[in-house]
């Protein structure tokens, strides 16, 4: 039985202390830093058949899920969570069945832990290669999204790293639930139980001691909203990968097709208006904003969207809110969206880089002279043309599943997939070489 297992069974929420939580999440850490190590030396047939039992795991016991997430579910609601985060936390048959896909593209992914990135020789004869190797542990703080849950166990597990998760307090039995089919999966590949490990109390101080134990975390993985990673940013001794908020911004050339720039802005919106991907703020030239604004905003309202707009966007039509000046710096995660006419792509420039948090944007336009210039000018971790920025995800990208989008520049940047979570070492091979 792992750690999770028992200090969830054995105790209640409320019964934790300062003393118990750090030895916790010491014994946690030491755990993992001995699944760890074991991890990096499993066959990849190991790691893939450990993902593909927990995916069935996480189908036959799709009832048990379902009902840890409508505790999950009441207790947001009896906290007052909007519902744009329900929708985040909720989870039906169709979503399960989405995890356990999850899981099985992961197992089908190629093995990046052993694989050798660069060979080259020496005049002295050495032969180096480059190799990776897993990063080690990997704490990994997140909201209240289970899938997350499965993806980040799956990703760390596929690149032969052990992970410690502390997913949102919203979500705790649902990821519970999910953390014990990865467990099975676990158990019928002959791996140790705490490769995933889920931190089992609500309590906030959980989080100052992950942040502070770097003898046993290797690397810490942030994701949700500005606090928690300005928290994480200013307590972590451990380095980070951040995944800060998701400031998308959709921008509607003068040359963009009117049905396209419809359909996109539709979509980069209200597709989900939950996830970090989601479109936030539109921006359209003001040369073409007769043409094209009025369609969008129809489109948007009929969908249930809030529209806030500047002063030239509410003398074309008079459904738009006034935005504020907070409006250009906010991520919604709601169906609503602010609106503001620029003066062509060095608009568009302007504004995104004054108020994007470098996550994703996107340019609709048949001018490719213009889209190139966006592409190249716009400083973010995804940039698209004539694409949602919901497409802003590891498994659109290929990857199977990712742990978040990398905003920083260091390491990671974009989706965060298995290769990211490795290193590498270097390998050299001579034959009675000695340096004079």
């Amino acid at each position: 039985m792992s750690i999770t297992q028992n200090t969830t069974r054995s105790r209640k929420q409320a019964d934790w202390d300062k003393d118990d939580i750090e030895t916790l999440m010491r014994g946690l850490g030491e755990t993992a830093r001995e699944a760890a190590r074991a991890l990096a030396h499993a066959s990849t047939e190991q790691k893939d058949d450990a993902l593909r039992a927990a995916a069935a795991a996480l189908r036959s016991n799709k009832v048990q899920i379902l009902e840890a997430n409508a505790r999950d579910i009441q207790h947001g609601r009896e906290r007052g969570l909007r519902d744009s985060l329900i929708d985040r936390l909720a989870l039906d048959g169709s979503r399960v069945e989405g995890i356990a896909s999850g899981l099985e593209a992961i197992a089908s992914l190629p093995d990046p832990v052993g694989s050798v990135i660069e060979t080259w020789t020496r005049p002295n004869g050495l032969e180096i290669s480059r190799v990776r190797m897993p990063l080690g542990v990997i704490g990994i703080i997140y909201e209240s999204r289970p899938n997350v849950t499965a993806d980040a166990g799956g990703i760390c597990l596929k690149s032969g790293n052990a992970a410690i998760l502390r997913g949102g307090s919203e979500s705790l039995y649902s990821s519970a639930a999910i953390v014990d089919c990865i467990h099975q999966g676990l158990r019928m590949a002959r791996l140790p139980e705490a490769v995933v490990q889920i931190v089992p109390t609500r309590d906030r101080a959980a989080v100052g001691y992950l942040l502070t134990m770097p003898d046993l975390v290797d690397i810490i993985v942030p994701r949700g909203g500005k606090s928690l990673i300005e928290r994480v940013q200013k307590e972590s001794r451990i380095p980070l990968i951040a995944h800060l908020e998701g400031l998308c911004h959709v921008y509607l050339d003068a040359g963009a097709d009117t049905e396209m720039a419809r359909a996109i802005t539709l979509n980069a919106k209200m597709r989900r208006t939950s996830v970090c991907g989601a479109a936030e703020t539109l921006l359209i030239d003001r040369a073409a904003a007769a043409r094209l604004l009025p369609p969008v905003v129809r489109d948007l309202l009929e969908a249930g969207c809030e529209v806030r707009g500047d002063k030239g966007t509410r003398a074309l039509v008079q459904d738009i809110i006034a935005a504020t000046d907070a409006d250009w710096d906010t991520e919604y995660l709601d169906a609503i969206l602010s609106i503001r006419l620029v003066d062509g792509v060095a608009g568009a420039l302007e504004h995104i880089a004054a108020h994007g948090s470098e996550h994703t944007d996107t340019i609709v336009t048949n001018d490719f002279k213009t889209a190139e210039t966006f592409l190249k000018q716009v400083d973010s971790a995804i940039v698209l043309h004539n694409a949602s920025t919901q497409f802003a995800d590891g498994g659109e990208f290929g990857m199977g599943a990712e742990i978040g989008i990398s905003t920083g520049r260091l390491h990671a940047r974009g989706p965060v997939g298995t290769e990211q979570l490795t290193s590498f070492k270097y390998v050299v091979r001579g034959a009675g070489q000695v340096r004079l």
